[in-house]
């Protein structure tokens, strides 16, 4: 029985890099003789704005019950000023799903790609994990006075030792099976007292029971710091939704751009969604200039959780070298549009 795939391109570039990706998983799929169906929702900014419904009832449940996996695009839309379809597909399916690990590895793909003087591949591949279900994105919050000179807003960051110990837990275990040296927790838990010290208790505690790893505590201000001076310092990195968001996209700015990086949002076991980092930059929609990289890399991870390691060798090995000879598009170097650049992924396969 074939494993189901929800594919969901969503808005601005979103569905051309998803084409992209798509052309790759397509190609592999039958190459490999891999057990694999993709079917393909069209939850966007124009369905929202067609129908006033972002996911339509009983889809999620459809998805948890009957799907292995979620390939996502990008959304976004300037139709939509509130962004709301966004926060109810993107967020929504990050919630209800419980995927509570954000998995973001950042690697350089070519010494050239490096924004910092001197650094080369060697330097630069560590993995951070980002927490995904608490935080400051659970919304909780509101107004008081809204509108007057005596405004009060009120935003709150919530942390359960349920999710943190969890997060933690599996970047140390990350580390264990994958031959890293150490894990680095970073917070800011000089001015968050109170989920910081439950972060930093617990940190120690599951540490504790993973002696052969190195850890060790950074504020996020000197983590960000130390990520440009030196990013060989670091193996794993594990810190909570909110800092998280932020220095995945320095991590991304270290290995090339936005464009290139890939991401996942898992809950071991259960489907999961994979999605490019980057946004759905609607200024660029429909004029062929994104870089598929991000989104191809993406199809790679979401091989590689299926378990199927080898076809997602094979998309990694067809990047590099698309990367090595220049085969991309124009934001890393490259003479290529969107589309060109993802068929010259697929002659390198």
């Amino acid at each position: 029985m074939k494993r189901k795939i929800a594919v969901v391109p969503g808005d601005g570039i979103g569905p051309e890099v998803i084409q992209a990706g798509m052309r790759v998983l397509e190609r592999i799929t039958e190459e490999e003789t891999l057990d694999l169906e993709f079917v393909h929702f069209g939850w966007n900014a124009d369905s929202y704005l067609a129908t006033g419904i972002s996911i339509p009832p009983g889809a999620m449940d459809d998805i948890r019950q009957n799907y292995a996996a979620v390939y996502l695009g990008a959304f976004g839309d300037p139709r939509v000023p509130d962004m709301k379809h966004a926060a109810d597909i993107l967020l929504g399916m990050r919630f209800q799903l419980d995927l509570y690990v954000n998995f973001r590895p950042v690697k350089l793909l070519s010494d050239e790609l490096c924004p910092l003087k001197g650094k080369t591949q060697t330097d630069i591949d560590l993995v951070i994990f980002r927490e995904n279900t608490e935080g400051a994105y659970v919304g909780m919050g509101g107004f008081f006075k809204k509108g007057t000179a005596e405004e009060i807003a009120i935003q709150e960051d919530v942390s359960t030792r349920k999710g943190v110990e969890r997060i933690i837990r599996y970047a140390f275990e990350f580390a264990r099976q994958h031959g890293r040296k150490s894990v680095c927790m970073s917070d800011k838990n000089n001015v968050m007292r109170y989920g910081g010290d439950l972060w930093l208790r617990t940190f120690e505690l599951v540490a504790a029971e993973y002696t052969e790893i190195e850890h060790f505590h950074m504020f996020v201000d000197a983590l960000t710091m130390q990520m440009v001076r030196a990013p060989e310092s670091f193996d794993v990195i594990v810190t909570n939704n909110m800092f998280g968001d932020i220095v995945t996209d320095l991590g991304a700015a270290l290995q090339g751009g936005l464009g290139v990086a890939a991401s996942g949002n898992i809950h071991p076991g259960r489907v999961s969604l994979f999605e490019p980092i980057h946004g759905s930059a609607p200024k660029y929609t429909g004029k062929d200039v994104a870089n598929p990289i991000g989104a191809i890399l993406t199809a790679a991870m979401m091989l590689d959780f299926l378990g199927l390691p080898q076809p997602a060798k094979r998309i990694e090995a067809a990047v590099l070298r698309a990367v090595k000879e220049r085969q991309t598009t124009r934001d890393i170097g490259g003479p290529l549009g969107t589309k060109a650049a993802g068929e010259a992924i697929l002659r390198f396969l």
